[in-house]
């Protein structure tokens, strides 16, 4: 068929070898791959040089890390995989580079308790429990009890009840802290309205504004039903 040998071969980057540093390209790996073909070592070193200076450019944010230059060179040798002859200000990366796992970064701390509250509160509650039982104890207590209440609500619209604040309270502390049986918590307004951080427009005020938008509408169109 005419048609088919006139046609274009397509090729894709999924069937090209995979870039060792994707973020410069295969513009630049083609750059690097024509340094090696340059026979006099001091020109090499020189297009070596500037290819650098491309490399800058394309990512210019190495140049807030300290020593950026040397990374840079790294960079080079890693795109040429370690296989390039040139008069470099810094070392050659050794193979173990290639091959090396990366160092794992430690957990800080012991995993929250309850996401939905924060560490914080563990570290309040480990605060309260250390103190003495009394009227202070109490206040502190019910202040918590407000908060994570607040914070329930924050995540999790439905109401809750204040023997489920209390309940997690005593199993947050380990059962250092025993909530007061006569304890109890003011009341939550009706129009009070709580928001996730982050956030900056209330979630639940926007519902009531598209309710009032869509009433009015409705409202309208009776009218000019009516008018009819």
């Amino acid at each position: 068929m005419e048609g088919k040998e006139n046609s274009v071969k397509l090729y894709y980057n999924t069937e090209k070898e995979k870039l060792a540093m994707p973020e410069y390209g295969r513009n630049v790996l083609g750059m690097v791959e024509q340094l090696r073909e340059i026979e006099d070592r001091e020109k090499r070193t020189q297009q070596a040089r500037a290819v650098i200076k491309v490399m800058e450019m394309l990512n210019p944010q190495v140049r807030q890390q300290e020593d950026y230059e040397h990374k840079l060179w790294d960079h080079l040798y890693l795109i040429a995989g370690l296989d390039l002859d040139v008069d470099s200000p810094y070392p050659a990366p050794k193979p173990e580079v290639l091959t090396a796992k990366p160092v794992p970064i430690p957990l800080k701390g012991k995993p929250i308790k309850a996401t939905h509250y924060g560490r914080n509160i563990e570290s309040i509650i480990d605060l309260i429990a250390g103190e003495e039982d009394g009227e202070v104890k109490t206040a502190m207590i019910r202040s918590l009890a407000i908060y994570m209440r607040q914070q329930y609500l924050i995540w999790n619209k439905d109401s809750v009840a204040d023997e489920t604040i209390f309940s997690d309270i005593e199993k947050m502390s380990d059962y250092r802290i025993r909530v007061p049986k006569d304890l109890a918590l003011s009341k939550i307004s009706s129009d009070a309205s709580f928001s996730r951080p982050g956030m900056g427009i209330n979630v639940g005020q926007v519902a009531q504004k598209k309710n009032r938008n869509k009433n009015s509408r409705r409202n309208n169109n009776n009218k000019k039903s009516n008018g009819r």
